[in-house]
């Protein structure tokens, strides 16, 4: 066998292994982005202001504080971010806020995982698209309003 037809063997083994993967890559890609802590280590999205995100546009945030304080603080940044109060809702562990904001639906959960822990959970929808950098935001002037913590 020639030194040519030999590498070429090999670029075509190559191709065929990526055409392979490919599929497979993207197929886990779209499957993971709407698993929280799953996507965020797969594929390596970080943290802004210590806030993280998932690929599907959902925003977390575990502050050192009650739940009742992290309420209000949540009521305060959407007071100042002008975004106004639909309803809320008690659930398991915790409670649900729905918000709206022009032509954004906004959800957020808080979950009590201790007495003095509270995990934010943020989305903000805009029809079908979510908006992470709204989600990111709210838990963001949370953060101001809680003071820091």
């Amino acid at each position: 066998m020639a030194q040519g037809e030999y590498y070429g063997k090999i670029r075509r083994r190559r191709q065929a292994a990526v055409c392979c993967w490919l599929p497979f890559l993207a197929f886990t890609a779209i499957t993971l982005s709407g698993c929280d802590p799953v996507s965020l280590t797969v594929f390596g999205v970080g943290t802004a202001a210590g806030v993280q995100h998932t690929l599907g546009g959902i925003a977390y945030r575990t502050f050192s504080a009650p739940l009742p304080r992290v309420r209000s603080a949540v009521k305060t940044a959407l007071g100042h971010m002008d975004i106004k109060i639909g309803s809320t809702e008690k659930m398991e562990n915790g409670e649900r806020i729905k918000a709206r904001a022009t032509d954004r639906d906004i959800e957020i959960e808080l979950e009590s995982i201790s007495p003095r822990t509270t995990r934010m959970r943020s989305t903000a929808r805009s029809g079908v698209w979510m908006d992470s950098a709204t989600a990111t935001e709210i838990i963001i002037q949370t953060e101001k309003a809680l003071g820091g913590s």
